[in-house]
């Protein structure tokens, strides 16, 4: 046992006696009671009432809030040297159990598992492209915690379900209106352990009613669904999505997350502004108390001119506790050169393409029947006119999605390369992001390289957006590791020579090659074909002409089963 200092409280002359030992790995604390001495120490994260002792009783780490707490009501003289704390963040644990998964975990991730066994309810923070995903469906296999439910935005929902399938040998299931009200049966019947949802449908399936009675909707006032209660983990997905206490959304969450065991929270950008970002989060994973509560998080971290204090404690005790984040550059050694995934999406203009699948479709019954060389030449031509119109279509009705994962990227501070086919896609997108640049057809070579400059050296210029055709070569953008593909060429060459603009033999970086396809599409089709077809698209072999008439066959094929 450590006296660390004993005085008289001069502040408060009728309770006096102040006593702060070291007793091994805690702080004890004693003093003769006062409301707001006692109300001031409650704010001191960890620290717990002994009432058989009558000592407060504090973890060591906070011995810095201990001797601050101890000045403000004068029992340490305020020019008393205060005790260096270290804020070195300890490094990860190591994984030492199997996981029956499909694939295998990078190094890394394996670490990121291992914390994430050991804490339950955390965030998982890592840079946007280092597999959160992966990282947290591990979790939840390695520790048998299902039903499991994701919340995520609308745009990842088949994702998720993809990255369940491509991972695991557990059944993941979309909740829709078609299972209302019988989707808990399912897992009761062994037909799903996985569900999932976005954010805006959780009133639709969980929430029974809503009695506001004051002018604001309070937690209280929502009465869940028993079948909340059903879940053993949820892993919410764009976490920083819910930072704001006020919305319902987060309310919803926040709800469905009471009281359970394994809550995981996954976001590239947990702080898009000032600590306050972290007040809700932190809530709806059950941590808040790790920070003195509500009311002790705000006063320790979010005053001041600008909003924001003692950061680097801040940064300290989440890593400790409940939070874990490594950038790209600390993991290169894990990553191989390029990482490729596909992004499904539902498109918004349904309608429409379906109108264009089936004139397509009827177009191809006369064209098999035909049987002339030239007619049958003429007809290809006319294929690939409506087939580009599917494209185009499907294109403009993944904008959204396409452009709320470029949102993700820039508010992560990262620059991103989009690349696109048709003129009117890339005005969209321009459009949306005025301080974008661009590499078309259209560009004169000073408009080109001017953009290439500013994209490469401007910290301030995230986006470009670039013809496959137009920058597909030549070009050096190496300041992106993202690039984007809205629409596909029909050569996985192409492919290829635009995801190496980002990518340079020698360098040590890892590019993220991202292909946004349209769910049920044509989209589909021709990456599934492209991939298939990748080694005779190899330029070298001059085979890139006839894999376009081998991709159209196959087109023409699969319209004709239909």
């Amino acid at each position: 046992m450590t006296l660390i200092f004993s005085h008289n409280l001069r502040k408060h002359q009728k309770w006096n006696n102040m006593t702060i030992q070291e007793v091994g790995g805690s702080i004890h604390v004693q003093f003769d009671y006062h409301p707001k001495i006692v109300a001031d120490i409650k704010l001191i994260p960890g620290r717990r009432w002994n009432s058989s002792q009558k000592v407060w009783i504090i973890p060591k780490r906070e011995s810095k809030r201990v001797q601050e707490f101890a000045q403000r009501h004068n029992a340490l003289p305020s020019d008393a040297p205060m005790q260096q704390m270290d804020y070195t963040v300890p490094p990860l644990p190591e994984l030492n159990i199997s996981i029956p998964l499909k694939r295998d975990l990078y190094p890394y991730q394996r670490k990121g598992v291992a914390y994430s066994l050991e804490k339950k309810r955390l965030i998982i923070g890592d840079q946007p492209g280092l597999g959160k995903t992966a990282q947290s469906i591990a979790t939840i296999v390695a520790a048998n915690q299902f039903p499991c439910l994701i919340i995520c935005p609308s745009s990842l929902k088949i994702n998720w379900q993809r990255e369940w399938e491509m991972w695991t040998s557990k059944k993941a299931l979309i909740l829709k209106d078609s299972i209302k009200n019988t989707w808990p049966m399912f897992y009761e019947h062994g037909l799903a352990d996985v569900y999932i949802t976005n954010y805006e449908s959780l009133k639709k399936y969980f929430v029974k009613e809503i009695n506001k009675k004051g002018k604001r909707l309070l937690l209280k006032d929502i009465v869940f669904k028993n079948e909340i209660s059903m879940f053993k983990s949820v892993i919410i997905d764009e976490l920083h999505k819910v930072k704001d206490p006020t919305t319902q959304q987060t309310k919803f969450v926040k709800g469905i997350c009471t009281g359970k065991e394994w809550i995981l929270g996954l976001t590239g950008t947990p702080v898009v502004n000032k600590p306050r970002d972290l007040f809700a989060q932190l809530g709806i994973i059950e941590r808040i108390k790790d920070f003195g509560g509500y009311k002790g998080f705000l006063n320790r971290y979010c005053e001041g001119y600008n909003g924001a204090k003692n950061l680097e404690e801040l940064n300290y005790i989440l890593n400790k506790q409940c939070f874990y984040r490594r950038e790209k550059s600390e993991v290169l050694q894990d990553l191989p050169s390029k990482v490729r995934q596909v992004v499904i999406c539902e498109i918004n203009n349904r309608r429409e393409y379906q109108d264009a699948e089936n004139d397509l479709a009827n177009y191809l019954k006369s064209y098999k029947q035909k049987s002339d060389d030239e007619v049958e030449k003429s007809m290809r031509g006319e294929i690939m006119v409506r087939i580009g119109i599917l494209k185009n279509i499907s294109a403009r009705g993944k904008l959204a999605d396409v452009m709320s994962y470029i949102d993700d990227v820039v508010d992560a501070g990262e620059k991103i390369v989009v690349f696109v086919h048709l003129r009117d896609v890339a005005e969209v997108i321009q459009k949306h992001y005025p301080g974008s640049v661009s590499v078309l057809g259209k560009d004169s070579q000073s408009e080109r390289q001017q953009s290439i400059d500013a994209f490469q050296n401007d910290p301030s210029v995230k986006v470009i957006v670039c013809s496959i055709k137009a920058a597909g070569v030549g070009l050096t953008l190496t300041a992106a590791s993202r690039v984007a593909f809205v629409e596909q060429s029909w050569h996985a060459a192409d492919h290829e020579q635009c995801e190496d603009r980002c990518h340079r033999i020698g360098q040590k970086d890892s590019v993220q090659c991202t292909y946004f396809l349209g769910k049920d599409t044509i989209d589909e089709k021709i990456y599934k074909m492209i991939e298939e077809k990748r080694t005779i698209s190899d330029t070298i072999t001059g085979a890139t002409n006839q894999t376009e008439v081998n991709v159209i066959d196959n087109i023409i094929n699969l319209f004709n089963q239909k």
